[in-house]
């Protein structure tokens, strides 16, 4: 028997289910030459092959059509078929099989563009944005600015690695203990924001979420504007190694803007004075 002819008959053994050792023992050929040589096997039988398992493909396809590549390749393993996945990957490719994984663009309900309204009164529009810096060991830290839009004054920071739609809720419980209840709250559409946990504590207070519109931050102008100067005096001007070194800096920071500090637009009070002669 030529080796061709004895290298056929292993391959042939090796599909019905036979370990390729056993295979290659049987018929007196050197496991080294299994593999048919590139350029030198039979292309008539290789492209029949191909067919028996392109056929065997699409056949799963048709039945399972939400499958993956891994899936149909176990599953012809399991149905007899033991080819190399190398292989199956080609026809599968050939065939155009893979299916499409384009991620879906998270939609959100149209948000209303509204003019920036100037506040007559307390509690009229609180404006709340998050803002993010490193410690010097490179953790990252997020901080929650809460402002109240009539004065300009900033009436919490809340500091942590961490600050999912609960912490939202309990600085802001802890504000309207302290302040009364806004009527409306201005937030952008982060994730924090457009959570159902804030939703339904605003909801029971009839406290009006007004989201702005996304990517238009001058909707949000009063938070952004105090956000700049946050960012530059206090973020930007120090290097922190721990929360705690954080926290006290926004709290002497905090109580400088609002009690030391004269606004232009206040008519050079500070928001402490602004809300006394009020």
């Amino acid at each position: 028997m030529a080796p061709a002819e004895r290298r056929a008959v292993a391959q042939h053994a090796v599909a019905r289910g036979l370990s390729r050792r056993r295979a290659c023992a049987l018929v007196g050929l050197a496991r080294a030459s299994y593999a048919t040589p590139p350029g030198r096997g039979d292309q008539a039988e290789r492209q029949a092959a191909d067919t028996v398992l392109v056929d065997a493909l699409l056949a799963l396809v048709k039945r399972h059509a939400g499958w993956g590549f891994w899936k149909y390749y176990h599953r012809l393993r399991k149905d007899g078929l033991l080819v190399n996945h190398k292989r199956v990957w080609r026809l599968y490719q050939a065939q155009r099989l893979q299916l499409s994984r384009r991620r879906k663009k998270r939609r959100l309900p149209e948000r209303v563009r509204q003019p920036l309204a100037v506040p007559e009164a307390p509690n009229q529009c609180w404006s709340m944005d998050f803002m993010s810096d490193a410690l010097t060991d490179g953790r990252r830290f997020r901080t929650l600015n809460v402002v109240e839009d009539w004065n300009r004054e900033v009436l919490g920071i809340e500091v942590d690695f961490s600050l999912p739609a609960a912490r939202v809720v309990r600085l802001l419980q802890t504000l309207v203990e302290r302040h009364g209840p806004p009527a409306r709250l201005r937030v952008d559409n982060g994730p924090e924001f457009i959570s159902q946990a804030l939703q339904d504590w605003c909801g029971p207070q009839s406290i009006v979420l007004q989201w702005i519109q996304p990517a238009s931050p001058t909707q949000n102008a009063y938070v952004e504007r105090v956000n700049g100067s946050f960012r530059r005096e206090l973020l930007n001007g120090y290097l922190f190694a721990t929360l705690q070194q954080v926290r006290e800096h926004c709290r002497l920071w905090q109580y400088d803007y609002n009690h030391l500090r004269p606004h232009q637009a206040l008519h050079l009070m500070t928001p402490t004075e602004f809300r006394q002669a009020a």
